[in-house]
């Protein structure tokens, strides 16, 4: 069956898979979003967590290099996640500078609710979907990925 084609403005025409990826992370952000309201979570706090649940009493720089988002970004879901009892933050016994990140209970607990919101976000996400197609999306997205990240390395041998 075919996809229909999402209007694309003028302005944007030569640039059709980069509105195409715009229009997607919006939509997709967008549900994942009201999905974290339900869970009393904001957008990137299910990242932290889930880098926690795999492996808890991280630094904060761990986690920002983890989850790829600035430290103003990672530094305010911290607080937010601290005021929940999500996570305590406390200083690290090897130097009283840097904060070691720590589960509460009760940011545990979320590991089988984050677990059954990923697979609903998944569910939706691919059921229009084959599995070839599914696949094929992965690889192009990592792909594409892969060619934002290194842009200035592929920018500097052209020259």
């Amino acid at each position: 069956m075919p996809v229909p084609t999402p209007r694309i403005p003028t302005t944007a025409g030569d640039g059709p898979v980069s509105y195409a990826i715009f229009q997607l992370a919006r939509a997709h952000r967008g549900y994942a979003a009201a999905m974290l309201r339900e869970m009393d979570l904001h957008p990137g706090q299910e990242l932290l967590l889930m880098h926690l649940l795999d492996r808890d009493a991280q630094t904060q720089s761990e986690l920002l290099e983890s989850v790829g988002l600035d430290h103003s970004t990672v530094s305010k879901s911290l607080r937010r996640m601290q005021d929940a009892g999500l996570i305590v933050r406390e200083p690290a016994p090897h130097d009283r500078r840097v904060l070691v990140v720590r589960l509460t209970d009760k940011g545990r607990a979320m590991r089988e609710p984050l677990a059954t919101m990923w697979r609903a976000l998944e569910e939706v996400s691919v059921r229009n979907l084959s599995a070839q197609r599914a696949e094929s999306f992965l690889d192009t997205a990592c792909a594409i990925t892969d060619a934002i990240n290194n842009r200035s390395s592929s920018a500097d041998r052209s020259r």
